[in-house]
């Protein structure tokens, strides 16, 4: 069991045996802590972060029942969903099949994973999705016979700024934004960026589109997996890319033709989505191949490298 995150209570005796549950829970007395934990939600029935460790203890335990009971109370407790609980009921089979992550819920995961992203990703997950995103980007502009050289480019999600090192040799002017200060931190520390900014993704392309930016590339590697519905990024990015611009980005994938939340928390989207979602917004791929961004537990994990232009 990953340690939960603690938001307090306000009421310290609920606090307090929500410590020792996760005390007990750290022994390896599961029971014990679920004991303690409905203890604690009867005293503090608005704790959304006990809800949230009952329902990961109950799951650990097997209590599938149980552990939907307890996550739907977090859920309740915090429509901002804090901790991802809408993502744990949808694993386990119950509401919304592919319910979007909170924008509080990814912030809170990447502020707290930014100091050992890159570590985690590179040696660990062997991810290699800048570098094959750079790669589809030189094989589509040379066979296109185009100069392999950008003018503006925009780096959505960019994280800790891997991404942003792979494109800054071949860039004049690099811009990445995040909707984690944190990992906006991490990419500043790499001073490969010429402007940085903390935003949501959409709400950035739409100010970006009013104000008539322009860019010649935009990328986004390893972000659309938390994105369910990528509709909207799509619409976003269209209208800022320059005449002839090109965007490329990676999705994990599935042999199906629609959006599938995956037990890592990720979505999986299928070739066919991302055909129409591209048409909907104006775009046409240029490329899509299968490749392997990442691996998960010694196992690649499918995924599609694409390149796209204006239709």
């Amino acid at each position: 069991m990953s340690e939960p995150l603690f938001v307090s209570s306000g009421d310290l005796i609920a606090d307090r045996r929500y410590q020792w549950a996760l005390d007990q829970a750290a022994r390896g007395d599961f029971a014990a802590a679920a004991d303690i934990l409905m203890q604690t939600v009867a005293l503090a029935p608005a704790f959304a972060t006990a809800w949230f460790a009952l329902g990961t203890i109950r799951d650990r335990l097997g209590d599938r029942t149980g552990a939907i009971a307890a996550f739907a109370k977090a859920r309740d407790a915090d429509p901002a969903d804090y901790h991802g609980a809408r993502l744990q009921l949808a694993r386990l089979g119950s509401g919304d099949a592919n319910p979007a992550m909170s924008e509080t819920y990814v912030q809170r995961l990447f502020d707290q994973y930014a100091g050992r992203y890159d570590v985690a990703l590179t040696e660990r997950l062997d991810y290699r999705g800048p570098a094959l995103l750079r790669e589809a980007v030189e094989t589509t502009m040379k066979a296109a016979g185009r100069q392999l050289r950008f003018g503006s480019t925009l780096d959505l999600g960019c994280g800790t700024g891997l991404a942003g090192a792979a494109f800054r040799p071949l860039v004049d002017w690099l811009v990445g934004v995040d909707l984690a200060p944190a990992m906006i931190a991490q990419a500043q520390a790499k001073g490969v960026y010429d402007r940085l900014l903390t935003a949501e993704i959409a709400a950035f392309l739409a100010e970006a589109a009013g104000n008539a930016a322009r860019y010649h590339l935009v990328v986004a590697a390893d972000v659309f997996v938390y994105v369910n519905d990528l509709a909207p990024a799509f619409a976003g990015v269209a209208p800022v890319l320059a005449p002839g611009g090109v965007f490329a980005f990676t999705v994990e994938t599935h042999q199906g033709d629609a959006v599938k939340l995956l037990p890592t928390l990720r979505y999986a989207h299928g070739s066919p989505y991302i055909h129409k979602t591209l048409a909907a917004a104006g775009l046409a791929p240029v490329s899509i191949a299968k490749a392997a961004v990442r691996s998960e537990k010694g196992v690649p994990v499918e995924s599609l490298v694409v390149v796209a232009q204006p239709a």
